[in-house]
């Protein structure tokens, strides 16, 4: 007695859910791989396994089915730019399997194990600046091998059928970035296969994937708040040449020392209340210091000031502690002689800013951006070149 078993397939649904605002990552081409591993359902279709075995002459008094499955994936793929990616790997979505008890007294057990390759066109939309929806269409060419075994009144003509045939596959996902080289997917997918007995049907996977991309550029740095640029002063007209009343030449003229002063905001130099320098304000010293080179120095004065929140007291602590910090700088990296650097703190003393701007002396946000002129550090340099 010939005996067919047929696995349908039914669908079940995808995945969701979305988060809002706009992301920059993803923007540059790489090369990545990984490995996925979840559960396939599948739907043994009972009623077609009844009628055939109703057609030899058995009748059906219970089935027993295996619907689900652990199932895993090998990947590799490029990104070609923030919104697509091709993607081929391996897969193998498990085993499936029925057990059917007839009378006459006898049973019936199909089993069908299913892999492949598969090449995918994946999509990608960026939904935060971490996280992603993916979505992805694309072929694959399945391997189903079947095996059927009976007792009894039941016995089975072709016990090991198999079939290959190329189907088509599609999914939906989302997409987390730990890390510019580590990657984690959760995705739902379908796969069209072809059972080896003549039949259609479809597989669902649900699967969490490890995602590590190679050789990926690092994420650009934040631009850091621009210093306020230092501009050195004009050159003083040279003196015009002394007229040569006697063959003995004239001593040159006396070169009277420069005199430059730039002001820097202390909000670029430290943290609101601190006297650290932040990196921001090392590379503006930096540049102040590279400016300098080549003049021969008689003095170089630097002088802190503060705004009036806070006590008097408190305020000149704070600018002497952020003039001495600035002076300590120029003379660690910028080889400026440390005997030549004098630094005093001037607290609130010399505010820029006027007294009817804004009224108060209570800290908040609004006050301390009103007052943010008078928070500063002037340098000044006596000197010729």
């Amino acid at each position: 007695m010939k005996s067919t078993q047929v696995l349908r397939l039914l669908t079940l649904a995808g995945l969701g859910s979305v988060v809002a605002t706009a992301s920059f990552a993803q923007e540059d081409s790489y090369i990545y791989g990984g490995l996925s591993i979840g559960q396939s359902r599948a739907k043994i279709d009972e009623n077609r396994i009844t009628a055939s075995l109703l057609a030899s002459g058995l009748t059906t008094t219970s089935m027993s089915r295996d619907e689900s499955s652990v199932a895993y994936k090998l990947f590799g793929g490029y990104q070609l730019n923030r919104n697509f990616a091709i993607e081929g790997g391996y897969f193998d979505l498990g085993k499936f399997g029925f057990t059917s008890t007839t009378t006459p007294a006898g049973t019936l057990n199909g089993r069908i194990k299913l892999r492949g390759l598969n090449v995918d066109l994946v999509g990608t939309l960026p939904l935060t600046d971490r996280f992603f929806a993916i979505a992805r269409v694309g072929g694959q060419f399945a391997r189903a091998s079947d095996n059927f075994s009976g007792t009894g009144a039941v016995s089975v003509l072709n016990p090991n059928p198999s079939k290959s045939e190329l189907n088509y596959k599609a999914g939906l996902g989302l997409q987390y970035e730990f890390s510019r080289s580590f990657l984690m997917r959760a995705e739902a997918e379908r796969y069209r296969v072809n059972d080896a007995v003549g039949n259609h049907g479809d597989i669902n996977l649900y699967s969490v994937s490890l995602v590590f991309p190679f050789g990926r550029a690092p994420a650009p740095a934040p631009r850091a708040m621009a210093a306020p640029a230092y501009v050195a002063p004009a050159h003083a007209p040279e003196p015009p040449t002394p007229m040569v009343i006697a063959a003995a030449p004239l001593a040159p003229a006396p070169i009277a020392p420069e005199r430059r002063r730039v002001s820097f905001s202390a909000d670029s130099l430290f943290t609101f209340d601190k006297a650290v320098i932040r990196p921001e304000g090392k590379e503006a010293l930096d540049k102040f210091a590279k400016d300098l080179s080549g003049t021969q120095f008689e003095m170089i004065a630097v002088e802190g000031f503060t705004d009036r929140i806070g006590t008097e007291a408190y305020n000149l602590a704070l600018s002497a502690r952020r003039a001495t910090a600035v002076k300590a700088y120029l003379v660690a990296s910028g080889g400026i002689d440390a005997a030549k650097i004098t630094a005093v703190g001037r607290g609130e003393s010399n505010p820029v800013t006027k007294a009817d701007d804004r009224r108060g002396s209570k800290a908040n946000a609004k006050l301390i951006a009103c007052l943010q002129p008078d928070r500063r550090v002037d340098v000044e340099v006596s000197g010729t070149r």
